[in-house]
Protein backbone atom coordinates (compact mmCIF):
# COMPACT_ATOMS: atom_id res chain seq x y z
CA UNK A 1 0.00 0.00 0.00
CA UNK A 2 1.65 3.23 -1.15
CA UNK A 3 0.62 6.42 0.62
CA UNK A 4 0.22 9.46 -1.63
CA UNK A 5 -1.67 11.84 0.64
CA UNK A 6 -1.62 12.38 4.41
CA UNK A 7 -3.98 14.44 6.55
CA UNK A 8 -3.14 15.38 10.13
CA UNK A 9 -5.96 16.63 12.33
CA UNK A 10 -4.42 18.98 14.88
CA UNK A 11 -1.83 21.70 14.22
CA UNK A 12 -0.25 21.81 17.66
CA UNK A 13 3.08 20.92 19.24
CA UNK A 14 3.02 17.36 17.89
CA UNK A 15 1.12 17.57 14.60
CA UNK A 16 2.89 20.60 13.19
CA UNK A 17 6.54 19.54 13.66
CA UNK A 18 5.89 15.84 12.87
CA UNK A 19 4.12 16.57 9.61
CA UNK A 20 6.71 19.18 8.62
CA UNK A 21 9.50 16.61 8.93
CA UNK A 22 7.50 13.93 7.09
CA UNK A 23 6.86 16.42 4.27
CA UNK A 24 10.54 17.34 4.12
CA UNK A 25 11.69 13.73 4.02
CA UNK A 26 8.91 12.45 1.73
CA UNK A 27 8.50 15.09 -1.00
CA UNK A 28 6.37 12.72 -3.08
CA UNK A 29 3.65 12.65 -0.39
CA UNK A 30 1.16 15.49 -0.02
CA UNK A 31 0.87 16.40 3.68
CA UNK A 32 -2.00 18.59 4.87
CA UNK A 33 -2.27 19.74 8.49
CA UNK A 34 -5.77 20.83 9.45
CA UNK A 35 -7.25 22.57 12.47
CA UNK A 36 -10.51 24.37 13.21
CA UNK A 37 -8.51 27.16 14.91
CA UNK A 38 -8.27 29.73 12.11
CA UNK A 39 -5.71 31.89 13.94
CA UNK A 40 -3.39 28.93 14.41
CA UNK A 41 -3.56 27.91 10.76
CA UNK A 42 -2.97 31.53 9.72
CA UNK A 43 0.13 31.57 11.92
CA UNK A 44 1.46 28.37 10.32
CA UNK A 45 0.98 30.05 6.92
CA UNK A 46 2.65 33.32 7.98
CA UNK A 47 5.53 34.35 5.74
CA UNK A 48 7.55 35.35 8.80
CA UNK A 49 8.80 32.08 10.28
CA UNK A 50 9.21 33.77 13.66
CA UNK A 51 5.41 33.89 13.85
CA UNK A 52 4.63 30.19 13.45
CA UNK A 53 2.75 29.06 16.58
CA UNK A 54 5.26 26.46 17.80
CA UNK A 55 8.75 27.56 18.73
CA UNK A 56 11.29 24.77 18.22
CA UNK A 57 14.92 25.27 17.17
CA UNK A 58 15.18 24.49 13.43
CA UNK A 59 11.44 24.11 12.85
CA UNK A 60 11.08 27.33 10.84
CA UNK A 61 13.64 26.16 8.29
CA UNK A 62 11.89 22.80 7.87
CA UNK A 63 8.48 24.42 7.38
CA UNK A 64 9.90 26.99 4.96
CA UNK A 65 11.39 24.28 2.74
CA UNK A 66 8.29 22.11 2.45
CA UNK A 67 5.39 24.56 2.80
CA UNK A 68 3.69 25.20 -0.53
CA UNK A 69 5.55 22.29 -2.13
CA UNK A 70 3.96 19.30 -0.43
CA UNK A 71 3.17 20.71 3.04
CA UNK A 72 -0.08 22.62 3.50
CA UNK A 73 -1.97 24.09 6.46
CA UNK A 74 -5.74 24.43 6.13
CA UNK A 75 -9.02 24.82 7.99
CA UNK A 76 -10.84 22.70 5.37
CA UNK A 77 -10.85 19.54 7.46
CA UNK A 78 -13.40 17.60 5.42
CA UNK A 79 -11.55 18.04 2.15
CA UNK A 80 -8.21 16.98 3.63
CA UNK A 81 -9.74 13.86 5.17
CA UNK A 82 -11.49 12.94 1.93
CA UNK A 83 -8.29 13.24 -0.12
CA UNK A 84 -6.05 11.39 2.33
CA UNK A 85 -4.96 7.76 2.28
CA UNK A 86 -3.72 8.09 5.87
CA UNK A 87 -5.20 10.30 8.60
CA UNK A 88 -3.22 11.17 11.72
CA UNK A 89 -5.17 12.24 14.81
CA UNK A 90 -3.07 14.67 16.82
CA UNK A 91 -5.54 16.57 18.97
CA UNK A 92 -5.43 17.48 22.63
CA UNK A 93 -6.29 14.80 25.21
CA UNK A 94 -6.30 16.74 28.49
CA UNK A 95 -7.06 15.31 31.90
CA UNK A 96 -10.81 15.37 32.58
CA UNK A 97 -12.05 18.28 34.68
CA UNK A 98 -15.54 16.87 35.11
CA UNK A 99 -17.53 13.68 35.70
CA UNK A 100 -16.24 10.14 36.13
CA UNK A 101 -12.46 10.07 36.29
CA UNK A 102 -12.18 13.81 36.99
CA UNK A 103 -8.60 14.79 37.68
CA UNK A 104 -7.09 11.54 36.36
CA UNK A 105 -8.72 10.07 33.25
CA UNK A 106 -7.99 11.45 29.78
CA UNK A 107 -10.76 13.47 28.17
CA UNK A 108 -11.34 11.77 24.82
CA UNK A 109 -14.12 13.97 23.47
CA UNK A 110 -11.89 15.47 20.76
CA UNK A 111 -10.72 12.01 19.72
CA UNK A 112 -14.29 10.81 19.38
CA UNK A 113 -15.28 13.91 17.41
CA UNK A 114 -12.37 13.27 15.02
CA UNK A 115 -13.46 9.65 14.55
CA UNK A 116 -17.02 10.66 13.79
CA UNK A 117 -15.87 13.30 11.33
CA UNK A 118 -13.62 10.81 9.54
CA UNK A 119 -16.48 8.32 9.43
CA UNK A 120 -18.86 10.95 8.00
CA UNK A 121 -16.47 12.25 5.34
CA UNK A 122 -14.55 9.19 4.17
CA UNK A 123 -15.56 7.61 0.87
CA UNK A 124 -12.43 5.48 0.37
CA UNK A 125 -10.46 3.14 2.62
CA UNK A 126 -8.30 4.93 5.21
CA UNK A 127 -5.51 4.17 7.62
CA UNK A 128 -6.20 6.12 10.84
CA UNK A 129 -3.16 6.76 13.03
CA UNK A 130 -3.34 7.65 16.72
CA UNK A 131 -0.65 10.27 17.29
CA UNK A 132 -2.13 11.82 20.42
CA UNK A 133 -1.22 10.23 23.75
CA UNK A 134 -4.15 7.98 24.56
CA UNK A 135 -5.26 5.48 27.19
CA UNK A 136 -4.78 1.80 26.48
CA UNK A 137 -7.52 0.37 24.26
CA UNK A 138 -8.57 3.73 22.77
CA UNK A 139 -7.97 2.13 19.38
CA UNK A 140 -10.90 -0.20 20.01
CA UNK A 141 -13.13 2.85 20.58
CA UNK A 142 -12.00 4.38 17.30
CA UNK A 143 -12.48 1.08 15.51
CA UNK A 144 -16.00 0.71 16.90
CA UNK A 145 -17.05 4.19 15.76
CA UNK A 146 -15.47 3.86 12.30
CA UNK A 147 -16.70 0.34 11.63
CA UNK A 148 -20.32 1.18 12.37
CA UNK A 149 -20.71 4.00 9.90
CA UNK A 150 -22.51 1.85 7.36
CA UNK A 151 -20.53 3.48 4.55
CA UNK A 152 -18.69 0.32 3.52
CA UNK A 153 -15.31 2.03 3.95
CA UNK A 154 -12.55 -0.12 5.45
CA UNK A 155 -10.54 1.49 8.26
CA UNK A 156 -7.30 0.25 9.80
CA UNK A 157 -6.25 1.75 13.14
CA UNK A 158 -2.59 2.24 14.02
CA UNK A 159 -0.95 3.58 17.17
CA UNK A 160 2.14 5.70 16.49
CA UNK A 161 2.91 7.55 19.74
CA UNK A 162 5.28 10.51 19.73
CA UNK A 163 8.38 10.49 21.91
CA UNK A 164 9.42 14.08 21.30
CA UNK A 165 11.11 16.25 23.89
CA UNK A 166 10.05 19.85 23.47
CA UNK A 167 13.05 22.01 22.75
CA UNK A 168 14.68 19.21 20.74
CA UNK A 169 11.61 18.04 18.79
CA UNK A 170 13.08 18.59 15.32
CA UNK A 171 16.29 16.82 16.29
CA UNK A 172 14.24 13.98 17.80
CA UNK A 173 12.21 13.66 14.61
CA UNK A 174 15.28 13.59 12.37
CA UNK A 175 17.13 11.03 14.51
CA UNK A 176 14.67 9.24 16.81
CA UNK A 177 15.74 6.61 19.34
CA UNK A 178 12.87 4.56 17.97
CA UNK A 179 9.65 4.86 16.02
CA UNK A 180 6.89 2.73 17.50
CA UNK A 181 4.00 1.49 15.36
CA UNK A 182 1.24 -0.70 16.76
CA UNK A 183 -1.52 -2.21 14.68
CA UNK A 184 -3.81 -5.13 14.07
CA UNK A 185 -2.28 -8.53 13.50
CA UNK A 186 -4.56 -9.45 10.58
CA UNK A 187 -3.23 -9.35 7.02
CA UNK A 188 -4.90 -5.97 6.46
CA UNK A 189 -3.50 -4.72 9.74
CA UNK A 190 0.02 -5.79 8.84
CA UNK A 191 -0.25 -4.07 5.45
CA UNK A 192 -1.31 -0.86 7.21
CA UNK A 193 1.66 -1.13 9.58
CA UNK A 194 3.99 -1.62 6.62
CA UNK A 195 2.59 1.45 4.88
CA UNK A 196 3.57 3.60 7.85
CA UNK A 197 6.91 1.81 8.23
CA UNK A 198 7.68 2.68 4.60
CA UNK A 199 7.09 6.38 5.30
CA UNK A 200 9.48 6.52 8.25
CA UNK A 201 12.00 4.33 6.42
CA UNK A 202 12.72 7.30 4.14
CA UNK A 203 15.09 8.51 6.86
CA UNK A 204 14.89 6.26 9.95
CA UNK A 205 17.02 3.08 10.01
CA UNK A 206 14.85 -0.05 9.88
CA UNK A 207 16.25 -1.36 13.17
CA UNK A 208 14.84 1.72 14.93
CA UNK A 209 11.30 1.14 13.66
CA UNK A 210 9.55 -1.13 16.16
CA UNK A 211 6.23 -2.80 15.41
CA UNK A 212 3.88 -4.21 18.05
CA UNK A 213 0.22 -4.89 18.58
CA UNK A 214 -1.80 -1.75 19.11
CA UNK A 215 -2.30 -2.24 22.86
CA UNK A 216 1.42 -2.57 23.56
CA UNK A 217 2.11 0.60 21.59
CA UNK A 218 -0.47 2.63 23.52
CA UNK A 219 0.81 1.43 26.90
CA UNK A 220 4.47 1.95 25.94
CA UNK A 221 3.89 5.69 25.53
CA UNK A 222 2.37 6.06 28.99
CA UNK A 223 5.10 3.89 30.49
CA UNK A 224 7.96 5.84 28.90
CA UNK A 225 6.70 9.14 30.30
CA UNK A 226 5.99 7.60 33.69
CA UNK A 227 9.54 6.25 33.96
CA UNK A 228 11.10 9.59 32.99
CA UNK A 229 8.92 11.53 35.43
CA UNK A 230 9.72 8.99 38.13
CA UNK A 231 13.42 9.79 37.79
CA UNK A 232 12.76 13.51 38.13
CA UNK A 233 10.62 13.06 41.24
CA UNK A 234 13.18 10.67 42.73
CA UNK A 235 16.06 13.14 42.42
CA UNK A 236 13.82 15.97 43.63
CA UNK A 237 12.91 13.96 46.72
CA UNK A 238 16.61 13.57 47.48
CA UNK A 239 17.21 17.27 46.85
CA UNK A 240 15.19 18.11 49.95
CA UNK A 241 17.27 15.70 52.02
CA UNK A 242 20.43 17.33 50.65
CA UNK A 243 19.31 20.72 51.89
CA UNK A 244 19.13 19.40 55.45
CA UNK A 245 22.31 17.30 55.39
CA UNK A 246 24.49 19.82 53.51
CA UNK A 247 25.09 17.35 50.72
CA UNK A 248 24.95 18.83 47.21
CA UNK A 249 22.34 17.30 44.90
CA UNK A 250 24.45 18.09 41.83
CA UNK A 251 27.30 16.03 43.22
CA UNK A 252 24.93 13.22 44.17
CA UNK A 253 23.40 13.26 40.67
CA UNK A 254 26.83 13.12 39.06
CA UNK A 255 27.92 10.28 41.32
CA UNK A 256 24.94 8.04 40.65
CA UNK A 257 24.69 9.06 36.99
CA UNK A 258 28.09 7.55 36.24
CA UNK A 259 26.66 4.13 37.12
CA UNK A 260 25.98 2.53 33.74
CA UNK A 261 22.89 0.85 35.17
CA UNK A 262 21.39 4.25 36.01
CA UNK A 263 22.84 6.78 33.55
CA UNK A 264 22.84 10.59 33.85
CA UNK A 265 19.65 11.61 32.06
CA UNK A 266 16.66 13.09 33.92
CA UNK A 267 18.64 13.38 37.15
CA UNK A 268 18.67 17.18 37.25
CA UNK A 269 17.05 18.46 40.43
CA UNK A 270 14.66 21.33 39.81
CA UNK A 271 11.51 23.07 40.92
CA UNK A 272 9.57 20.28 39.19
CA UNK A 273 8.63 18.86 35.81
CA UNK A 274 5.94 20.33 33.60
CA UNK A 275 4.74 19.95 30.04
CA UNK A 276 1.65 18.42 28.55
CA UNK A 277 2.57 14.76 28.91
CA UNK A 278 4.23 13.70 32.15
CA UNK A 279 1.51 14.56 34.64
CA UNK A 280 -1.35 13.76 32.28
CA UNK A 281 0.05 10.36 31.33
CA UNK A 282 0.83 9.33 34.90
CA UNK A 283 -2.63 10.34 36.08
CA UNK A 284 -4.02 8.31 33.20
CA UNK A 285 -1.93 5.33 34.29
CA UNK A 286 -3.21 5.79 37.85
CA UNK A 287 -6.80 5.90 36.64
CA UNK A 288 -6.44 2.82 34.46
CA UNK A 289 -4.80 0.89 37.30
CA UNK A 290 -7.54 1.84 39.76
CA UNK A 291 -10.26 0.93 37.23
CA UNK A 292 -8.87 -2.63 37.24
CA UNK A 293 -8.63 -2.67 41.05
CA UNK A 294 -4.83 -2.44 41.01
CA UNK A 295 -4.67 0.02 43.89
CA UNK A 296 -1.07 -0.68 44.89
CA UNK A 297 0.06 -0.02 41.32
CA UNK A 298 -1.99 3.18 41.23
CA UNK A 299 -0.61 4.37 44.57
CA UNK A 300 2.95 3.77 43.39
CA UNK A 301 2.63 5.92 40.29
CA UNK A 302 0.51 8.58 41.98
CA UNK A 303 3.41 9.24 44.38
CA UNK A 304 5.43 10.59 41.42
CA UNK A 305 2.83 13.36 41.00
CA UNK A 306 2.57 13.96 44.74
CA UNK A 307 6.33 14.50 44.94
CA UNK A 308 6.29 16.87 41.97
CA UNK A 309 3.51 18.97 43.48
CA UNK A 310 5.37 19.01 46.79
CA UNK A 311 8.52 20.32 45.09
CA UNK A 312 6.66 23.29 43.62
CA UNK A 313 5.04 24.15 46.96
CA UNK A 314 8.38 23.72 48.72
CA UNK A 315 10.07 26.14 46.34
CA UNK A 316 7.40 28.79 46.94
CA UNK A 317 7.73 28.32 50.70
CA UNK A 318 11.52 28.64 50.39
CA UNK A 319 11.04 32.06 48.81
CA UNK A 320 8.60 33.17 51.50
CA UNK A 321 10.74 31.88 54.38
CA UNK A 322 13.92 33.58 53.16
CA UNK A 323 12.14 36.88 52.60
CA UNK A 324 11.44 37.10 56.33
CA UNK A 325 8.29 34.98 56.17
CA UNK A 326 6.32 37.51 54.14
CA UNK A 327 6.17 38.46 50.48
CA UNK A 328 3.18 40.77 50.82
CA UNK A 329 3.75 43.78 48.59
CA UNK A 330 7.18 42.53 47.55
CA UNK A 331 8.29 42.24 43.95
CA UNK A 332 9.48 38.79 42.85
CA UNK A 333 10.99 38.55 39.38
CA UNK A 334 10.42 35.33 37.47
CA UNK A 335 13.05 34.55 34.85
CA UNK A 336 11.28 32.05 32.63
CA UNK A 337 7.67 30.97 32.28
CA UNK A 338 7.88 28.10 29.74
CA UNK A 339 8.02 24.67 31.33
CA UNK A 340 11.53 24.13 29.88
CA UNK A 341 14.00 25.94 27.66
CA UNK A 342 13.78 26.14 23.86
CA UNK A 343 9.99 25.99 23.75
CA UNK A 344 7.13 28.43 24.14
CA UNK A 345 4.93 25.74 25.69
CA UNK A 346 3.73 26.65 29.19
CA UNK A 347 1.44 23.73 29.91
CA UNK A 348 1.85 22.55 33.53
CA UNK A 349 4.86 24.84 33.93
CA UNK A 350 6.12 25.01 37.51
CA UNK A 351 6.21 28.79 37.15
CA UNK A 352 2.40 28.96 37.00
CA UNK A 353 1.94 27.12 40.28
CA UNK A 354 4.73 28.90 42.15
CA UNK A 355 3.36 32.27 40.99
CA UNK A 356 -0.11 31.31 42.16
CA UNK A 357 1.18 30.41 45.63
CA UNK A 358 3.07 33.70 45.89
CA UNK A 359 0.08 35.71 44.69
CA UNK A 360 -1.96 34.06 47.43
CA UNK A 361 0.57 35.66 49.80
CA UNK A 362 -0.03 39.03 48.05
CA UNK A 363 3.30 39.21 46.23
CA UNK A 364 3.81 41.16 43.00
CA UNK A 365 5.23 39.07 40.15
CA UNK A 366 7.31 40.42 37.27
CA UNK A 367 7.81 37.91 34.44
CA UNK A 368 10.39 37.76 31.67
CA UNK A 369 10.53 34.88 29.20
CA UNK A 370 12.24 35.18 25.78
CA UNK A 371 9.56 33.21 23.90
CA UNK A 372 6.32 33.23 25.90
CA UNK A 373 3.89 36.02 25.06
CA UNK A 374 2.10 38.11 27.67
CA UNK A 375 -1.35 36.86 26.70
CA UNK A 376 -0.23 33.29 27.35
CA UNK A 377 1.02 34.13 30.85
CA UNK A 378 -2.28 35.78 31.72
CA UNK A 379 -4.26 32.93 30.19
CA UNK A 380 -2.32 30.48 32.37
CA UNK A 381 -3.07 32.47 35.52
CA UNK A 382 -6.72 33.01 34.64
CA UNK A 383 -7.18 29.27 34.06
CA UNK A 384 -5.47 28.18 37.26
CA UNK A 385 -6.79 30.46 39.98
CA UNK A 386 -10.04 31.93 41.18
CA UNK A 387 -8.86 35.54 41.01
CA UNK A 388 -10.35 37.77 38.37
CA UNK A 389 -8.48 38.60 35.19
CA UNK A 390 -8.20 42.18 36.40
CA UNK A 391 -6.54 41.04 39.64
CA UNK A 392 -4.05 38.87 37.76
CA UNK A 393 -3.14 41.79 35.53
CA UNK A 394 -2.79 44.06 38.55
CA UNK A 395 -0.32 41.82 40.38
CA UNK A 396 1.47 40.08 37.47
CA UNK A 397 3.40 42.19 34.97
CA UNK A 398 5.05 40.90 31.81
CA UNK A 399 8.27 42.67 30.90
CA UNK A 400 10.21 42.36 27.63
CA UNK A 401 13.61 43.16 29.13
CA UNK A 402 15.14 41.00 31.91
CA UNK A 403 17.02 43.91 33.50
CA UNK A 404 13.85 45.96 33.66
CA UNK A 405 12.00 42.99 35.13
CA UNK A 406 14.55 42.74 37.97
CA UNK A 407 14.66 46.46 38.77
CA UNK A 408 13.49 47.11 42.31
CA UNK A 409 12.87 43.41 42.99
CA UNK A 410 13.40 41.77 46.37
CA UNK A 411 14.21 38.43 44.75
CA UNK A 412 14.69 36.63 41.45
CA UNK A 413 13.22 33.18 40.93
CA UNK A 414 14.79 31.35 38.01
CA UNK A 415 12.00 29.13 36.68
CA UNK A 416 13.19 28.01 33.22
CA UNK A 417 16.71 26.91 32.25
CA UNK A 418 17.11 29.26 29.28
CA UNK A 419 20.79 29.41 28.32
CA UNK A 420 20.72 33.19 28.03
CA UNK A 421 20.17 33.54 31.78
CA UNK A 422 23.74 32.31 32.38
CA UNK A 423 25.16 35.14 30.27
CA UNK A 424 23.47 38.09 31.98
CA UNK A 425 25.35 40.92 33.66
CA UNK A 426 24.41 39.83 37.15
CA UNK A 427 26.31 42.72 38.73
CA UNK A 428 24.01 45.11 36.87
CA UNK A 429 20.98 43.14 38.05
CA UNK A 430 22.24 43.20 41.64
CA UNK A 431 22.85 46.95 41.59
CA UNK A 432 19.21 47.62 40.66
CA UNK A 433 17.59 45.26 43.18
CA UNK A 434 16.55 45.94 46.76
CA UNK A 435 19.01 44.66 49.35
CA UNK A 436 19.54 42.05 50.52
CA UNK A 437 19.09 40.69 46.99
CA UNK A 438 18.06 37.04 46.71
CA UNK A 439 18.32 34.57 43.84
CA UNK A 440 16.28 31.36 43.99
CA UNK A 441 17.70 29.08 41.31
CA UNK A 442 14.90 26.66 40.58
CA UNK A 443 16.82 25.01 37.74
CA UNK A 444 20.35 24.79 39.15
CA UNK A 445 22.03 26.45 36.19
CA UNK A 446 23.72 29.53 37.67
CA UNK A 447 27.23 29.88 39.09
CA UNK A 448 26.40 30.10 42.78
CA UNK A 449 29.86 31.25 43.89
CA UNK A 450 29.96 34.03 41.29
CA UNK A 451 26.58 35.30 42.50
CA UNK A 452 27.69 35.19 46.14
CA UNK A 453 30.84 37.13 45.29
CA UNK A 454 28.64 39.87 43.80
CA UNK A 455 26.60 39.99 47.00
CA UNK A 456 23.53 37.88 46.27
CA UNK A 457 22.02 35.55 48.80
CA UNK A 458 21.70 32.35 46.76
CA UNK A 459 19.17 29.59 47.34
CA UNK A 460 19.44 26.62 44.98
CA UNK A 461 17.51 23.39 44.81
CA UNK A 462 19.37 20.62 46.61
CA UNK A 463 22.05 22.58 48.44
CA UNK A 464 22.11 24.06 51.93
CA UNK A 465 21.05 27.69 52.07
CA UNK A 466 23.95 30.14 52.13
Amino acid sequence: MKIKSICCIGAGYVGGPTMAVIAKKCPEIKVTVVDINEARIAAWNDKNMDNIPVYEPGLGEVVAEARGRNLFFSTDVDRAIDEADMVFISVNTPTKTYGEGKGQAADLKWIELCARQIARVATTDKIVVEKSTLPVRTASTLKSILDHTGSGVNFQILSNPEFLAEGTAVEDLFAPDRVLIGGGQTEDGKRAIQALVDIYAHWVPKDRILTTNVWSSELSKLTANAFLAQRVSSINALSELCEFTEADINEVSRAIGTDSRIGPKFLKASVGFGGSCFQKDILNLVYISRSYGLNEVADYWEQVIIMNDHQKRRFAKKIIKNLYNTVSGKKITFLGWAFKKDTNDTRESAAIYVADLLLYEQAHISVYDPKVKAEQVYADMDYLNSRSSDENRKYVEIVKDPYEAAKGAHAIALMTEWDEFKTYDWQRIYDNMLKPAHVFDGRNILDKQKLRDIGFQVHAIGSANE
